[in-house]
This record gives structure tokens, C-alpha cells and sequence, in this order.
């Protein structure tokens, strides 16, 4: 095995020369109760108790991973199905991350892993059931994001981007101390856009890595709590700590574009995520609803009055603020407002708010993450081993409608 030592922090250890482009295919689930682990482990019982440690979504959300105290699974989102696991018996993961729905994953093991410690990322080859490169670091791993160019290791105050072919490393990142492990990136393969905390509190720091750009945006007074990207990285979504505003920026110039409040109290931000039509924003927090908002951001060839059905993902880029009019559709009134908000700029901006289009309540003290299904549909998966579809009134808003609840996991563990 080769030992390539990266500066500082970590050391890298490909189990051969390069990762092949041909090690990238689309998984097949293996035939109902396969737990192979690519080791000579003996199957774990059923029986035994299976604790939940980490649930995350693939990058278009068809997928996503749980990390379990015995190993891992994969689920699909629509219809609902178990794909794969995969038991060990030395123990579980804390992080799992996919790669769209190909066999490449990327493993953080528990604290109780006796193979592999959480200061160690491992590149898992699902096709041929073994480690195909790793990562060891002298702290613990707080997140692994992948592109299908390259591989980002977030640490507490360090971001390492690592090419995807030769794990060679490309950019080292300075963070603020970022225990939450808050990093996003683009998906689409003409743009390369890294978000991640910058270097003060509340500030986000976006990488341009295609236009060789770097854009530091004031997000917020507190501590960022939750940060999200388009698919083509031209926006980002933010929350604090304080988890009552949400806000949309544009990642060229770093104007903000758009603000919505969640509510008044404090809550932890969950999650963020943006509709692939750039039409909706949906936010869950600990106090167990889940919101969604309209948003008012013009696309490539929208008309003002145009159907929002027929937008595309492809942004307007603007590069001067002088110029954002043209980012921001008017305003349709979507999202309800303060009855008071014509007392803008003399009453508390409180008064003056954009609130939730639609709502879906969800019982509380439990970690929900949130996405879009199809065909105005919301999907969650939470850390009691939960998983809800429900829908919304794209015309009316409102109460949104359950259509599905799966128990995938019947566990009262909650992640780290």
C-alpha cells in the first residue's frame, strides 16, 4: 500500500496507485437479507439492539444513508425500500456518505469501531466489498462531502479538498471552530463551488475553485448553524444558532437576495435544502415542524409572468450588485406576512417578516433531516428511525398532507 503524507494533518493511504474512473457504476441491490461486509466476520443476529448513530442524503435525494452501531444501510426514497447494509461486527459508522447512487461511499467509523477509528475517512468500493483509499488525520472527522471530482474532509478548524483520482490534495481551508462539520458544495460538473464557515463568527466563506474565486459573505451575527448550496452553487442558504431567519445569498457577489423567519424562539436548525427548480426552500429545526417557503429568485429566460412549473435550475450570474433586479422576481405575496408590514422600518423587523408558505408537524426533540420528493412532495428522515413523505399546496400553502410514514429503524438512540 502507498502512504502519501499530506501536510500537517493527515496522512493518505490509496490501496492502489488511482482510483479508476471504471470503479464508479450504478449500485445493484444485492438479493433480500444480504449483509455482506466484504469481511470474514460471522453475521451479527437480528436480535441484537441497533442504534442509529447518522442519516444522510445522496446529492439529488433519491438515497439516503444510515449509519448504525452495526454498520450501514442504504434506503431508496421513492418508493421506500431498504437497498443494501452492511454489518460488521467491529463495529458501526458515524458518518456515511453516498455518491449519487453509485458504489463509491465514504466511511467515518464510531467511537466504538475497533477497525476503523472516527479520525479516519475510508473509501468504500461496494462493487468489490473493500477499502479502496483512506485518510487518517490526528482529530476527528466531522463531515465528508463528495463531488465526483473530489473529496472534502471537514475537521473542527481544517477543510481538506483531495482530487478524486489520485487523492492528492488540492486546497487546505482555514474554519472557524466548526464542530457541526458545516460544509456544501455544487453538484454540477461545469461549476465547482465549495460553502463552508469562514474565519468569524457568522461569516460564510465560498470558493469559486473554477473561477478561481474566493467570496466571504456576512451571513448572520451568531454562529452558523446550517448552510446549503444550488446544485450549481450560484446560491446559498443560511441559518444561525439563534435558527429564527433563514437567508439566500448570491455566491458572485454575496448579496443577499432573500429572508424568511422560522419563528421567534430559539431553535437548532436541522436542515436546509432548495428545490431543484429553485421555487421552494423547506427548513426543519428541533422544535419538529417543517417549513417551507416560496422564493422569489429569477431564473435564466423566466418571464415575470411565466408558470413556476416550467423554470429551470440555471441562474441569472450576476456580477455587481447594481445589477440584482434581475436576480429577484416580484414579489407574489407567497409567503404570508405581518398584517403590520406596512409599518416597515418604524416597527421591530419581527413585523415585517416572510413566514412559512406550507407546514408539517412532527413531534419534537427529534433530529429530522428534509428534502424534495417528487411532484410537490417533502421527504424526512429522522434520527428515531423515521421516514414521512408528505405534500403541499403549491397554490394555497397551508398544512401540508402525510402520505407516507416508514419505521426503518426502531431505535431511541439519536446521532452524535
Amino acid at each position: 500500500m502507498t502512504t502519501l503524507s499530506s501536510p500537517n494533518s493527515s496522512t493518505v493511504s490509496p490501496s492502489r496507485g488511482t482510483i479508476s474512473p471504471a470503479a464508479f457504476g450504478t449500485y445493484e441491490s444485492p438479493m433480500p437479507g444480504d449483509s455482506h461486509s466484504g469481511h470474514s466476520e460471522p453475521a451479527i443476529s437480528d436480535n441484537d439492539e441497533t442504534e442509529l448513530h447518522f442519516v444522510s442524503w445522496n446529492q439529488d435525494y433519491s438515497c439516503f444513508a444510515a449509519g448504525t452501531s452495526r454498520g450501514f444501510r442504504v434506503y431508496n426514497c421513492d418508493p421506500f425500500k431498504e437497498t443494501f447494509r452492511r454489518d460488521l461486527k467491529s463495529g458501526g459508522f458515524g458518518i456515511v456518505e453516498m455518491l449519487f447512487r453509485c458504489n463509491i461511499l465514504a466511511l467515518v467509523g464510531a467511537k466504538a469501531n475497533t477497525q476503523y477509528p472516527p479520525n479516519k475517512v475510508i473509501i468504500w468500493d461496494d462493487h468489490q466489498s473493500r477499502c479502496i483509499g483512506e485518510f487518517s488525520f490526528r482529530s476527528e472527522v466531522r463531515a465528508v462531502k463528495l463531488r465526483r471530482d473530489c473529496i472534502v474532509v471537514v475537521l473542527e478548524h481544517k477543510i481538506y479538498v483531495y482530487n478524486f483520482m489520485d487523492l492528492k490534495l488540492l486546497h487546505q481551508i482555514e474554519t472557524v471552530a466548526n464542530p457541526r462539520g458545516l460544509c456544501c458544495l455544487s453538484h454540477q460538473l461545469n461549476t465547482s463551488v465549495l460553502a463552508c464557515p469562514g474565519l468569524r463568527r457568522g461569516q460564510i466563506r465560498v470558493e469559486h475553485f473554477g473561477l478561481n474565486m474566493t467570496k466571504l459573505i456576512k451571513a448572520h451575527d451568531s454562529q452558523i448553524a446550517c448552510l446549503t448550496l444550488t446544485i450549481d452553487g450560484l446560491l446559498l442558504a443560511t441559518a444561525s444558532t439563534r435558527g429564527t431567519l433563514i437567508r439566500l445569498f448570491n455566491t458572485i457577489d454575496g448579496t443577499q437576495l432573500q429572508e424568511v423567519r422560522r419563528g421567534v424562539d430559539r431553535a437548532d436548525i436541522c436542515s436546509i435544502a432548495l428545490s431543484p427548480n429553485v421555487q421552494w426552500l423547506v427548513v426543519s429545526s428541533d422544535k419538529g415542524t417543517i417549513h417551507v417557503y416560496s422564493l422569489r429568485v429569477r431564473v435564466v429566460g423566466e418571464d415575470a409572468s411565466a408558470d413556476a412549473a416550467v423554470r429551470t435550475p440555471t441562474l441569472l450570474c450576476q456580477n455587481s450588485s447594481a445589477s440584482l433586479d434581475a436576480l429577484i422576481s416580484p414579489s407574489t405575496g407567497a409567503n404570508p406576512g405581518s398584517s403590520l408590514s406596512f409599518m416597515k422600518g418604524v416597527l421591530p423587523k419581527y413585523f415585517s417578516s416572510e413566514w412559512s408558505f406550507a407546514q408539517f408537524h412532527l413531534p419534537e426533540c427529534t433530529q429530522y433531516i428534509a428534502a424534495f420528493g417528487s411532484q410537490n412532495t417533502i421527504i424526512t428522515a429522522g434520527t428515531d428511525g423515521s421516514f414521512h413523505r408528505c405534500s403541499f399546496d403549491p397554490v394555497n400553502g397551508g398544512e401540508m398532507v402525510q402520505q407516507e410514514y416508514v419505521r426503518f429503524l426502531k431505535t431511541e438512540s439519536r446521532p452524535r
